[in-house]
């Protein structure tokens, strides 16, 4: 685990308000040198605290409109080869083991409904799998935050 200090945050919390700014952007606005912000950027990607460099791209713009979030029971033995599966079925946009009644919460881009049947059916049909069922997206009601973990963070550190 990495001790994040008040620089590391203030970073943080200016590259949460602007993705794409440069280091040279972002030791203006933080009055730091240009080396130090460099460091700092590296030292963060080094202890893994960045998820992705990717780009975030909404599936409608893809022309799959329909997300939906399947629910899959799994027998655990296999759970490796079926994480595998997955990884190659291309509309599997994120996958998550959980605990608690079911092993996997998968999310899945779909055009259109009959699509939505025959990705599940795909899945339904990796051996190991036992069981799926299906919840409809409906909206995006928080979206992937971390900014208020990292106030919180600010104020405990």
């Amino acid at each position: 685990m990495t001790t994040l200090d008040h620089v590391d945050l203030a970073l943080l919390d200016a590259l949460a308000d602007d993705p794409r700014a440069t280091v040279v952007a972002l030791a203006d606005r933080l009055s730091l040198s240009r080396n130090t912000v460099q460091a700092r950027m590296s030292k963060l990607d080094r202890a893994g605290v960045f998820l992705s460099y990717e780009r975030a791209i909404a599936p409608h713009a893809l022309g799959y409109p329909i997300e939906a979030l399947l629910e899959v029971v799994v027998r655990q033995p296999d759970l490796p080869q079926i994480t595998q599966h997955l990884a190659d079925i291309p509309e599997v946009i994120q996958a998550h083991g959980v605990s608690g009644q079911v092993d996997l919460v998968v999310r899945v881009a779909a055009r259109d409904t009959q699509h939505l049947f025959d990705i599940d059916a795909r899945i339904l049909g990796i051996d190991g799998v036992e069981r799926t069922e299906t919840s409809l997206v409906m909206d995006e009601v928080i979206g992937f935050r971390v900014r208020p973990l990292m106030a919180l963070a600010g104020q405990q550190g």
